[in-house]
């Protein structure tokens, strides 16, 4: 996907991890730490293992327009993934924090590029990359994914949450 992309934007790269978001980036003062990552541990602890599938792909760019983004969207399991992210967006209420999209479109960003490039990977790149996930011999086992846990990342610290 990323070598046909680059076709299209040579500057595009591959993302070296890949993540679904539950929230925006927002800064957590040292001492909200522990007591935010306790809130969100009990807030997810009731939630259950589920599969989503993401299997369409679509070109995003960041709210200030300096980076576009290359992603799968989901396309099953969106209903779980608004579960989780209301209860993540109650924690961040509880900290004066930004919460997350009111309508979200929930994805895995597979490359991106520094600038607004969208024009030039909508359109026919776009069907292109489309039609490279729909050919793929094994796609909807390849394209679906089970929710184990969900990750917190602050600063170089990661918290886990497993779901039951």
């Amino acid at each position: 996907l990323v070598s046909r992309a680059r076709a299209h934007v040579p500057s595009v790269a591959a993302m070296e991890e890949f993540h679904l978001s539950l929230s925006h980036c927002v800064v957590l003062r040292y001492h909200w730490i522990e007591p935010f990552v306790r809130a969100l541990r009990e807030r997810l602890a009731p939630f259950h293992r589920f599969f989503c599938v993401a299997d369409q792909v679509k070109v995003y760019t960041n709210q200030n327009k300096t980076r576009t983004f290359i992603g799968l969207e989901v396309s099953a399991g969106h209903f779980q993934l608004l579960e989780l992210v209301s209860e993540v967006d109650r924690v961040l209420e509880e900290f004066d924090l930004p919460t997350f999209y009111k309508d979200p479109s929930f994805h895995i960003s597979l490359a991106w590029c520094v600038g607004d490039l969208s024009g030039r990977l909508e359109g026919q790149c776009l069907r292109e990359l489309q039609d490279i996930v729909d050919g793929f011999e094994d796609s909807a086992l390849l394209l679906r994914i089970q929710w184990e846990q969900i990750r917190c990342k602050s600063g170089n610290k990661y918290f886990c949450f497993p779901l039951r």
